[in-house]
């Protein structure tokens, strides 16, 4: 019986319609980064102060700049209160409608009275934010006691990459991953609009969390239908520059931000070019792999033909072959997951490391952003570090493996997030470098595991074992925040010694996986419990080729 993957090798692996198709799937790599990282920007907060109207009519009176503003009407506290803290949530109540207040040093006419003998309120007028754009901080005042609904907001998009992850798996491997694929893209586009036009926070956080239902599947989606139309030989890169597509997209969004510093623009201009992906239904085939998979062979040869002609390539002999009947349609299932020893040991490890990843990731970006003074410059940096760990990546994978460099990245994440935690505070650029450096490993460890995922499990299962595995990347992405800054309120490098943890168990775990350096994809349970087995045989298969070849 010939399979896919020999008729790759005759139509060719990675020919003009597989760099067609790679090209056109790595644009929705890239705009899925707003959506995963977006809340940097779409939620910046910046110095805010309790508002006055009484007090800013008198500067206006008197021409006062901003800083100006600030030294002659704001009361600050005795030393026992955090005075920062204090003019951004709490006021005293004054009557700043004075006549005999003077423009030269009105507090003392105020302050002639004991600060005992004026109450304390909160910002009953709102805030006055030192800023010219927008964000959803500014307009919706998430500041002070209503500071958590920032989180909740991430929270929310994390919830619905969560539960999208469960069910959207199991539409693509029941329904098609095409399909899947415009579907979410429709919603996607147009529940992101919604966001940028949302007229009360209830209505921004409901629709930012049907977004995030349905756009995570579309990455992941375009992620396995491309690995499933190209060969072996091209598999590895393939997954790798599809990631990097990701970063792309990082680097743009930070110069999209950069000249758009209104909220609602940025969430426009981010979110339209989903609609021009609905082009793809005419340019983007169903991936052959889930139609022979659903014994749907005619519609397979044809894709097989159009690939054949595109490649100018043979229509090859052993077509004929690939459409006997390999038994019952097969209906993927949730129990297929954990049903056999093996995949069920792939599944357990995988889910880990899918969270391990998600909690370092954005870990450390927050970590390192609650230090930065330039948010533009910090979130671009920190995005070209990404860079180098494709690099390795590609250099690595098929001359060592996918199993030890991955590993050592999971190994070098933690110790990097170990040494900065002990380091003393005079030495922040060594605490920069080992925080880059860590972030490289688990880009890597991020990059890898997108990879592998694909190469573990049978084609029937491979959507949904990829987005069951990947939703506990959105479990991690929920906590995240509260490990980060709760956390940091018992010692302010505690996350990082927990990441350290996280990060080397990760690594252990890791060396339990088999090697896929080399193999084909599975198309069956059988040939996936039986992967440990073909790494052991290739590796014996190595060791005596080489005893040949020096004899």
């Amino acid at each position: 019986m010939t399979s896919f993957d020999d008729v790759l090798e005759e139509i060719g692996q990675f020919g003009l319609f597989q760099k067609q198709l790679f090209f056109l799937m790595c644009f929705i790599s890239a705009v899925f980064s707003p959506i995963y990282v977006g809340i940097v920007f779409l939620g910046f907060v910046p110095e805010f102060r309790c508002s006055n109207p009484a007090a800013k009519e008198l500067s206006r009176k008197c021409g006062w700049n901003f800083e100006e503003e600030m030294n002659y009407t704001v009361i600050l506290p005795d030393d026992s209160v955090d005075p920062l803290y204090f003019s951004q949530c709490f006021d005293y109540d004054t009557n700043w409608n004075w006549t005999s207040l003077s423009c030269i040093d009105p507090l003392r006419n105020l302050t002639s009275y004991s600060n005992n003998n004026m109450t304390v309120t909160s910002c009953t007028n709102g805030w006055v934010y030192d800023t010219t754009g927008s964000s959803i901080v500014t307009e919706f005042n998430l500041v002070c006691e209503d500071s958590w609904k920032l989180d909740l907001f991430q929270s929310f998009v994390n919830f619905g990459f969560f539960l999208g992850s469960l069910f959207i798996g199991y539409i693509a491997d029941r329904f098609g991953r095409k399909p899947c694929l415009l579907i979410s893209l429709f919603i996607t586009a147009i529940f992101g609009v919604l966001v940028a036009f949302a007229p009360t926070y209830p209505w921004l956080i409901t629709f930012r969390f049907i977004q995030g239902l349905v756009s995570k599947g579309s990455w992941l989606s375009g992620y396995i239908l491309v690995a499933e139309f190209v060969g072996l030989d091209h598999r590895r890169t393939v997954g790798i520059v599809y990631q990097v597509a990701f970063t792309v997209g990082l680097l743009a969004l930070a110069g999209v931000a950069y000249f758009i510093n209104n909220w609602r623009w940025l969430q426009l201009a981010v979110t339209l070019p989903n609609f021009l992906f609905l082009a793809y239904y005419w340019c983007v085939p169903e991936s052959p792999r889930w139609l022979l998979s659903q014994n749907q062979k005619d519609k397979a040869n044809e894709i097989i033909k159009q690939i054949a002609k595109k490649n100018k390539k043979p229509i090859p002999n052993t077509l004929q072959s690939l459409t006997e009947d390999t038994g019952d349609k097969q209906v993927p299932s949730f129990k297929d997951l954990v049903r056999t020893p093996q995949i069920r040991k792939h599944t357990f490890i995988l889910m880990y490391i899918w969270f391990s990843c998600a909690v370092i990731y954005q870990g450390l970006i927050m970590h390192m952003g609650s230090t930065g003074e330039n948010i533009y410059l910090d979130f671009f940096i920190s995005a070209m570090v990404e860079f180098p760990a494709a690099f390795i990546i590609i250099v690595t994978v098929d001359r060592i493996g996918r199993r030890y460099p991955w590993a050592v990245g999971c190994f070098v994440t933690g110790l990097a997030c170990l040494v900065t935690a002990l380091i003393p505070e005079g030495l922040q650029w060594l605490k920069v470098t080992l925080g880059c450096i860590s972030r490289m490993g688990i880009t890597l460890s991020y990059e890898m595991i997108c990879l592998v995922n694909a190469e573990l499990y049978p084609t029937f299962i491979r959507n949904l074992g990829i987005m069951v595995c990947s939703s506990m990347c959105d479990l991690g992405g929920i906590i995240t925040p509260f490990i980060v800054y709760r956390l940091s309120n018992v010692w302010k490098e505690l996350p990082l010694i927990v990441f350290a943890v996280i990060g080397t168990l990760s690594g252990v775990l890791v060396l339990f996986l088999p090697e896929t350096k080399g193999q084909t994809l599975p198309e069956t349970i059988e040939e996936a419990e039986n992967l440990r087995r073909k790494e052991k045989i290739m590796k014996r298969n190595t060791i005596y080729l080489e005893i040949i070849a020096k004899d």
